[in-house]
């Protein structure tokens, strides 16, 4: 059955992480999605380990679709790039304010082919603002909208860390997502396009906000926003092991007492309520901590569970291959492809009874689709080899 996106197609100019993922997800839930590249490819074609090829960072980001290595310095291969817009819903690019426009690709210029097209850009901070001229990677980002400075431990040594992983980049890619379809779905309510503008600042301020950045909402009655944090360093030892384990409402606080075998804390003025438990929240977690030590992580977590108190065990990354929960559900798949052999990757996680969204095809080579593309617009197999030739377009083995 067709995806949801069936019939859409996405010009895509965008590299690194944040665009590719957006797209990546359109792809998956059944758009067309063209990756245009330069003669050197995206940055993530040489990052993180390779297969026959593949980077598996890039694969990762970019499956789902095909691959059109153009120069768009050349005025031929601008050509090619315009030739695709008249029959493209959707074009995405996160190049620096004013890149875009320079290499004739502007809005005004897209639209003139496409008057109802979905133009959007993604930056890291906008069109204006002091920073706006600046390039930007995650760690950049982190350390700007206070995310760096949530993960310091206070009662350490309170210096900023970095989270080990590139939120800003995937939320940005999920936020461009989601922006994209509501607007494709107010075409076509309205038969107009728009220009979406979305920067990675912006994302992460709004995503920190509902509870870590929220005790600054009322004016003139702002406290400090690290007593409302909810996002706590909730991982305890066990004796063989880590566990994380929460207990917020009263329900939730008896039965990790009865599970610890410690019902005593039960009339503990200093825990008897969720606001006593917030108050003290610091000699809550160092007693916690203490006692779930005394246990074997499967035993706890047993007791724990029969007593309906959220807690897991802490994975580790090579675990997610055979627990049970990702099992059952499916959530890894394996693919065969003749290049790199069986493939793993998460499917997609959105799931439509009606219209599935699928993974179509692993990532691309770099121009792996020149011909394809280029025979759909028309050009006849003599000029495609000319265009190559002339060094216009790109086949894998000229990178």
């Amino acid at each position: 059955m067709p995806g949801p996106l069936s019939g859409i197609r996405v010009l895509d100019l965008t590299t690194m992480v944040s665009g590719p993922v957006a797209t990546m997800m359109l792809g998956d839930q059944g758009a067309d999605v063209i990756k245009i590249e330069g003669p050197s490819g995206d940055l993530m074609r040489n990052y993180g380990v390779m297969h026959n090829g593949m980077s598996a960072s890039f694969l990762s980001s970019n499956r789902s679709k095909r691959s059109l290595c153009v120069d768009i310095k050349a005025k031929a291969g601008l050509e090619i790039v315009r030739k695709l817009l008249p029959a493209t819903d959707v074009l995405v690019q996160n190049f620096r304010p004013g890149a875009i426009e320079r290499m004739g690709l502007g809005e005004a210029s897209v639209r003139e082919l496409r008057p109802d097209i979905i133009f959007v850009s993604i930056s890291g901070f906008g069109d204006t603002g002091p920073y706006a001229h600046q390039r930007v990677y995650d760690p950049v980002i982190q350390a700007l909208c206070g995310l760096a400075e949530i993960q310091a431990d206070r009662h350490l040594d309170g210096r900023p860390r970095m989270v080990r992983t590139i939120i800003p980049d995937k939320t940005t890619a999920v936020t461009a997502a989601q922006a994209i379809t509501a607007a494709l779905f107010s075409r076509e309510r309205t038969g107009q396009g728009q220009h979406i503008r979305i920067a990675m600042l912006d994302v992460m301020i709004a995503y920190l906000w509902p509870e870590a950045i929220s005790s600054l909402s009322f004016v003139g009655r702002e406290s400090d926003p690290a007593r409302g944090q909810m996002g706590l360093d909730m991982v305890y030892k066990t004796q063989d092991g880590y566990i994380t384990a929460g207990a917020v409402s009263n329900a939730e606080w008896e039965g990790m007492c009865r599970a610890l075998d410690r019902e005593d804390l039960l009339s503990d003025p200093r825990f008897n309520t969720v606001v006593a438990r917030g108050k003290h929240g610091a000699e809550r977690r160092a007693l916690t901590s203490a006692e779930i030590e005394k246990w074997p992580s499967k035993e706890i977590l047993r007791r724990m569970d029969e007593r309906s108190v959220p807690c897991a065990p802490v994975l580790g990354r090579n675990d997610l291959l055979s627990d049970e929960q990702v099992r059952i559900n499916e959530l890894i798949e394996i693919h065969a492809d003749a290049r790199f052999g069986p493939v793993r990757q998460p499917r997609p996680s959105a799931r439509f009874d009606r219209t599935p969204a699928r993974i179509s095809r692993m990532a691309p080579f770099l121009g792996e689709h020149n011909a394809e593309i280029l025979s759909e617009l028309g050009y006849p197999a003599d000029q495609a080899e000319r265009l190559a030739l002339d060094k216009v377009v790109f086949r894998p083995e000229q990178k």
